[in-house]
């Protein structure tokens, strides 16, 4: 049987320039590059926003965390590397998630944008996953329904009670909330320019990062559901630090998360030490001693 639970991933996508230029500008005589540019151009002027539709994009970097059932990380990995081509990476993501048995995917925001682009990119590929496309089970065991979270955990559904409020900040704001790095250096905006000066070493560091916070607020939910105490998701983070202490010389994005994620801390600490307020774990135990005292 396999050690690994949970799939916890991200993705980073480019937009597909040919099928851009094949289906929303077919009569101008325009190269890939360029129907990008102008069907963004395009969608800043109507939205505000020039990000592009999901079904108009490719997988350049899918970011995947191996999660053992007791929550330890067990492995971070970027797909096809260093190829990184969209069919490949595409192909070893479905069958990796076969491999490991069919783990629970876990992702933020997936449902919306991580999912629906593994799934049309697997239909353009024309590949087979009856697994997860099961249509013919009842609805509540299809991997697909949105409250199978044996299947996939979104954990913005999670968090916002499947989207009755919305998550303003994103998985940036949870992380910053425990004192995670949360974005530094880059953001998804940055990455088709990124992709075009052929930095997709700094899109695959982007991504693992991205990987790490989602992880870390896994962690967290798990507090939250009752499935952890607070130790236990301290150990589990201690023994992570490690992990990326071991392994940054190799990668240097862990090297930057770290740094991060140390600033952080000590910004912390020095907030609290300048209003006087104890640490948190002291306040817990204070809170609790007294709760108790009080059913006395």
């Amino acid at each position: 049987m396999s050690d690994v639970k949970f799939l916890i991933f991200d993705i980073e996508t480019v937009g597909d320039g040919d099928l851009i230029r094949k289906v929303r500008f077919p009569e101008a005589d325009l190269t890939p590059r360029e129907a990008v540019s102008r069907y963004r151009r395009q969608l800043l002027e109507e939205t505000g926003k020039d990000v592009l539709p999901l079904t108009f994009v490719l997988p350049v970097s899918v970011a995947i965390a191996k999660v053992a059932a007791d929550y330890r990380l067990l492995e971070l990995i970027v797909l096809d590397s260093p190829e990184f081509r969209p069919q490949e990476i595409v192909r070893r993501f479905w069958q990796g998630w076969h491999h490991y048995q069919r783990p629970t995917l876990v992702t933020f925001n997936g449902r919306g944008y991580d999912m629906p682009v593994m799934e049309v990119s697997a239909f353009r590929f024309g590949l087979s996953i009856p697994a997860w496309f099961n249509v013919d089970s009842r609805a509540f065991e299809q991997s697909r329904n949105r409250y199978n979270h044996d299947a996939h955990l979104d954990l913005q559904d999670l968090l916002t009670n499947f989207g009755s409020f919305r998550m303003h900040g994103g998985l940036n704001l949870l992380a910053t909330l425990i004192d995670k790095p949360g974005k530094a250096g880059i953001d998804g905006s940055q990455v088709q320019d990124l992709y075009y000066e052929g930095h997709v070493d700094r899109i695959n560091d982007y991504c693992r990062c991205d990987v790490l916070d989602t992880y870390f607020v896994f962690l967290r939910s798990r507090v939250l559901l009752g499935k952890l105490t607070l130790q236990e998701e301290h150990t589990l983070t201690e023994m992570t630090r490690d992990l990326l202490s071991e392994q940054a010389e190799n990668h240097p994005a862990y090297e930057h998360y770290l740094k991060t994620w140390d600033l952080r801390l000590q910004q912390k600490m020095n907030v609290m030490q300048s209003i006087g307020v104890p640490i948190v774990e002291e306040m817990a135990e204070d809170a609790s001693t007294e709760f108790a005292t009080d059913q006395t």
